[in-house]
Formats: structure tokens, sequence, C-alpha cells
């Protein structure tokens, strides 16, 4: 389910069956990487559509953690264990965070969710067709990782 009226409504009517959260990690910078970071959150947005639709009724997609680049990674740290915890008081039993961004992979293990770091590809000169087949298949890996970690953890 999407973080949209209509969809938090099903949400809430059966909340008993949706354990998931996904929180997209999106880096923004107005610097030198500002392409580099502009291309990373878009990777994560358009990967993050396909996959709510194929887990509908199990996940809650939220919108994107948007952070600046230049802030510490403590103090991001800090704002996401807070949204953990948010997440676990309110019974969500597995949480996601999708990111290509790497500097996540140092505190991962610090998180009780599950960090999925994924390479940005570079999608502003493919043809559509292409995109998507590529997107389809970043889509699989993940689908498999979330099948995993649910049957480790259920």
């Amino acid at each position: 389910m999407k973080w949209i009226s209509q969809d938090i409504d099903m949400f809430q009517q059966s909340k008993e069956y949706v354990d998931t959260v996904v929180l997209p990690l999106l880096p923004v910078s107005l610097s030198t990487d500002m392409k580099q970071t502009a291309s990373m959150s878009e990777f994560i947005s358009l990967l993050s559509v396909p996959l709510e639709r194929q887990f509908r009724g199990r996940l809650l997609m939220l919108p994107g953690f948007s952070y600046l680049n230049s802030v510490s990674m403590d103090k991001l740290k800090e704002e996401v264990l807070s949204w953990e915890s948010e997440f676990l008081a309110n019974g969500f039993k597995h949480v996601f965070y999708v990111t290509s961004d790497s500097n996540w992979k140092a505190i991962e293990g610090e998180l009780e969710g599950n960090l999925l770091w994924l390479p940005s590809l570079p999608l502003e000169n493919m043809e559509e067709q292409s995109r998507n087949s590529i997107l389809e298949n970043q889509v699989k890996q993940l689908l498999n990782l979330f099948l995993q970690k649910w049957q480790k953890e259920d």
C-alpha cells in the first residue's frame, strides 16, 4: 500500500495483515554530486512502485526519506532510528530501507530493520523498454530478498 489516503483507508481496515514497512532513503545534494544523488533517488523511487504493487496488502510503502548528503551519518542514523522505533511501536514486524547510497552500509548493523542497498543505474539515457527491463530485473531480486527475510523472521 502506498502513502495515499485511499490506501491508508485500506491499511487501517486490514492492519493485522500488513506487517512490513518500507522506507526508501533518498539522498539530496546541491553541490558537485547533485546529478549522482538525483540519479540514486530517481532509481530507488522507480523501483518502489513495482515493489509496492507486488506486495500490496503485505507492506506499506512510505514516501521517501529525503536527506541532505552533507548531513553526518550519525545524525541521519539517529533520525532513522527514531522512525524505526515508531514503526516497531505501531506493530510493524519488518522494517526495510531501500537505498542506492552506499554510506548507509556503514551503519547497517546498528539498524534493527533490513538495509537493502542497490547500486544506482543511470536510467536517463535509456530507451523506455530497456529501462523497464532493468527495473523489472532489479525488482525480482528485491522480491527474493523480501521473501528470504520474511521466511527467516516469521
